[in-house]
């Protein structure tokens, strides 16, 4: 949600009162030499709520998730997480290791290309279960029945769990990217471009299994897509970025039907004409 500082309400109109959201970016700002990449970039982020962050390439779509991520870090602002155990944590303040577990844990990160989330030469089953090792799990047949578990649920036939990434499909391999991702629990969920390269009976069949994770799980997502058909199947919120700066923001129906900013109108306007 893209509060309202004079309201203390969301801009879809909910308050906020009593409430608590599971993230709060704050003001981030980034350059990259003479370059700003994030300008003042600020959102919450509430349990089950869909977030797709839009704008064309060199917008800052990608960079605001990386420093969400700590994958980079920020110049100026705060990335603020209600963790599971620890309440209220600023991302930048604490240690590498407690960063770590927090992504091993609560966090899950889907990149476009699957190879930089996947470990190509090991089985499915091994991508899954290397998570759960990371975290101290040792015991082979809870493990591989929590692989399969997770392989169900993305809807990847179980009898492929020795199989090798390699010869699954760019959509397999996007699924099996998610369920490893999916095997610790995770409160939320970034995603660069997940359906990138993918046709466009593939790209629905994942956004439907996606839309129903976030459901069934309560799962907060930001996903950065420049598709705006993405944004609107995934998405209940949606914030518009142009040259590091978030343009606009709101319900995503809304914002697609009326988008107020001449930006946001042009890029509606550009898919509705091809």
């Amino acid at each position: 949600m893209i509060l309202d500082a004079t309201t203390g309400s969301s801009s879809d109109g909910h308050s906020i009162q009593g409430e608590l959201p599971l993230l709060q970016v704050k003001g981030l700002r980034k350059s990259f030499g003479s370059r700003l990449a994030l300008d003042e970039v600020s959102f919450e982020l509430y349990p089950g709520e869909v977030l797709a962050v839009v704008g064309e390439s060199g917008s800052g779509k990608s960079t605001l998730l990386n420093c969400i991520n700590a994958n980079i870090d920020v110049d100026h602002g705060q990335v603020m997480y209600q963790s599971r155990c620890n309440g209220a944590v600023d991302m930048g303040q604490i240690s590498e290791a407690q960063q770590r577990l927090i992504k091993k844990t609560e966090w899950g990160f889907v990149h476009q290309n699957p190879r930089d989330g996947l470990i190509m030469n090991v089985s499915a089953g091994a991508n899954i279960g290397e998570r759960l090792m990371s975290l101290g799990a040792r015991h082979y047949g809870q493990i591989r029945a929590k692989a399969l578990e997770c392989l169900q649920e993305v809807e990847i036939d179980t009898a492929r769990l020795d199989d090798l990434p390699l010869s699954f499909s760019g959509g397999m391999q996007q699924r099996l990217q998610i369920a490893r991702n999916l095997v610790t629990q995770p409160r939320l969920l970034l995603m660069d471009e997940p359906t990138s390269g993918l046709d466009v009976s593939v790209q629905a069949k994942l956004l439907d299994l996606l839309k129903q994770l976030a459901q069934r799980r309560g799962l907060a997502v930001v996903i950065v897509t420049h598709d705006l058909a993405v944004a609107r199947l995934l998405a209940n919120q949606m914030m518009v970025m142009q040259d590091g700066r978030c343009i606009e923001a709101g319900l995503t129906d809304q914002l697609l039907d009326d988008p107020q900013h001449p930006y946001s109108q042009l890029l509606v306007s550009s898919i509705l004409q091809s």
